[in-house]
């Protein structure tokens, strides 16, 4: 069989193309060429920009057949299009790499399930709804098989972990150094995380599985954390004590620094946890990798190429958390008083 990806040195397609390659396939990228590749063996790689609507569309017109086209990097309903246009009517099936976050915050129920009203709030989300219908009106017109994967968080080699400000690793240093933590609200809201070598197979698994035709399917993990319980795992992995948590209200947050926080805002301060049944029953989907051994395995991986940012240098949380703790003793001196 003849696989594409689009991309294909990213996090998650990273050990999809070194899987498919194992396992003797014929693999091609489709990239920009920028990212260094991380695999055991050469891989056929097509340079190019898919925003170049003509330039990709002929240079996969020039690329010859494929059985399965895998789309990683599918972000606006233009880009859609174009695949749509690109392989209409000359490949068997394309895989769709979607998100947990075409659906709206709060959740009508828990765990979200894949037929969720699919509400996003954020114009990355939205973005991928759009994408997701016109992918389905190709399926259903007969332009060729989709299959929607719709991964929560992600994270593993080649990545970071992620917390109340998005992915810097200043965040790792600063458990390391045992400094105090900044947390979203009470923390209980509750988090799944789900390591890419999981997510990978399960979009492998969808290829040639009639199962998964016309469907989306989430490939999330099954410890469901509250945010407290995340920042001591991650603590524990790097054999560092368990952090003091300084919790903020998030719309605090987004107001005192809204770039910062914005994803804390639109997303983490509310519970994420999904069903993941239907990718087991079809897909054979099997979450193996706990978080502990993940998280270890993610910064291990960091630590051994110095990508661990010194948060000495970043006073951003430190002042954050100094006019907290500041303010709070200033209401409780006042409140007393009256």
């Amino acid at each position: 069989m003849k696989y594409l990806i689009i991309g294909g040195t990213g996090l998650i397609s990273t050990p999809m193309t070194r899987i498919l390659l194992e396992s003797g396939a014929d693999v091609t990228l489709y990239n920009r060429g920028q990212r260094e590749a991380r695999f055991p063996a050469a891989v056929r790689t097509i340079v190019g920009d898919r925003t170049n609507f003509t330039q990709f569309e002929s240079q996969m017109s020039e690329a010859g057949t494929f059985d399965f086209v895998i789309d990683m990097v599918c972000f606006r309903p233009e880009e859609a299009e174009s695949v749509v246009r690109a392989f209409k009517g000359r490949i068997h099936q394309l895989i769709f790499c979607s998100t947990v976050d075409v659906y709206g915050k709060p959740g009508l129920r828990m765990p979200y399930k894949e037929d969720e009203p699919r509400n996003a709030l954020t114009p990355y989300g939205k973005n991928k709804v759009l994408c997701e219908d016109i992918f389905l009106d190709a399926h259903a017109r007969g332009d060729f098989k989709v299959t929607i994967i719709r991964p929560a968080a992600t994270y593993g080699e080649g990545g970071t972990i992620i917390h109340t400000f998005g992915w810097n690793t200043t965040y790792l240093d600063r458990i390391r150094k045992g400094k105090p933590i900044v947390v979203h609200g009470d923390g209980n809201a509750l988090w799944v995380m789900c390591h890419i070598e999981d997510v990978a197979r399960a979009h492998l698994a969808a290829c040639g599985n009639p199962k998964a035709y016309g469907k989306a399917y989430h490939t999330t993990g099954e410890e469901w954390m509250t945010w407290n319980q995340f920042h001591q795992t991650v603590a524990q992995a790097m054999n560092a004590p368990a952090p003091e948590l300084v919790h903020i209200p998030a719309d605090v947050l987004y107001q005192l620094a809204p770039e910062e926080s914005a994803i804390t805002y639109f997303n983490f301060q509310y519970s994420n946890v999904f069903d993941n049944s239907a990718a087991r029953d079809d897909l054979g989907f099997r979450y193996t990798i706990p978080f502990l051994e993940g998280a270890r395995r993610t910064i291990e991986w960091l630590e051994a190429r110095n990508k661990i940012a010194n948060s000495d240098l970043d006073p951003f949380d430190d002042r954050l958390i100094e006019l907290w703790k500041r303010m709070i003793v200033s209401i409780k001196d006042e409140f007393s008083a009256v």
